[in-house]
């Protein structure tokens, strides 16, 4: 039985990473036949295709997925082993994280917050749609990714959703919009100020939404905002009553910039840490979800 050549591993880590032949090709200083052929001889001693391509870029196969697995834990053994033999301080971790690009900036720093600025981390963040990252997630790009609405789990994709936060929801707005500090009741609130609130695919706008039929109010919407920072700097130019998680704007509120008009009972948004089953999960993941998660939750 012949053995495994390695460097056939290291050409198919190199483009597992960058889901490209032609990119990993040019770091690798190879033409990208020469580097294809290496590929194929690596999927000709396994058994099994790595790669099916899509478009320009090339995905892993669960038997890619599962090469890549090993692959990444037999490259950072050999790593460690020369840093070892070498004298070589602790060899940093590095966690890639996908973000919402809509999630509260001050959510995601606070749940990141046990990692940054330790010495022997490495945090790197990315920002974009839900589909992109978890597609990212799934082809072991990123670790896990941070979302405010849990992905579907099915056989296809095998996502795991830590619930990790859940956030009260109020109407926030300057002080000006409260003469005298009085909190008139909601209903009248909603009366007589327009209102800036997510966009209807939202779970806090379905929550709204139900309330207001309930109180038989239809108040004056001044914009519907999918990006929590501009909700921010929207209340903040007071456009309105503006529907957030406190923690959103927690600097305006410990400030005075911006009060608390009214509690929303019964109304919250709930974060999520999105991760797929792995043989080798990074084992930050498990640190920072666990350093993460209230008790309860």
């Amino acid at each position: 039985m012949s053995r495994l050549n390695y460097n056939h591993l290291r050409y198919f880590w190199a483009v597992a990473h960058e889901a490209n032949l032609t990119r990993a090709a040019e770091h690798l200083n190879l033409s990208q036949s020469a580097l294809s052929t290496q590929i194929r001889k690596l999927e000709d001693r396994l058994g099994h295709e790595l790669f099916e391509r899509r478009g320009r870029n090339l995905h892993l196969t669960e038997a890619g997925r599962i090469a890549l697995d090993h692959a990444n834990a037999i490259f950072a053994i050999g790593e460690e082993l020369v840093g070892t033999l070498e004298g070589a301080a602790a060899r940093r971790q590095v966690l890639r994280v996908g973000a919402l690009a809509t999630l509260s900036r001050n959510f995601q720093i606070g749940f990141l917050r046990p990692l940054l600025g330790r010495p022997d981390v490495e945090v790197i963040v990315h920002s974009g749609g839900a589909g992109e990252l978890l597609q990212a997630l799934r082809a072991l790009r990123l670790d896990l990714v941070l979302v405010n609405q849990a992905p579907v789990r099915d056989a296809v994709t095998p996502f795991v959703s830590h619930r990790i936060a859940e956030q009260q929801v109020s109407l926030v707005c300057t002080p000006n919009r409260l003469p005298g500090g009085e909190r008139p009741d909601l209903a009248a609130l909603l009366a007589t100020h327009p209102v800036v609130l997510p966009t209807s695919h939202s779970s806090i706008r379905v929550g709204f939404d139900a309330l207001l039929d309930r109180l038989e109010v239809r108040p004056q919407v001044a914009a519907e905002v999918d990006d929590m920072a501009m909700m921010r700097l929207l209340a903040r130019a007071d456009v309105g009553l503006t529907l957030v998680p406190p923690i959103v704007i927690k600097d305006e509120l410990s400030t005075g910039v911006l009060v608390e008009a009214a509690q929303m009972p019964g109304l919250a948004e709930t974060f999520y840490a999105v991760t797929i089953t792995r043989r080798f999960p990074n084992p930050l993941v498990r640190e920072l979800i666990e350093a993460g998660t209230p008790p309860g939750i």
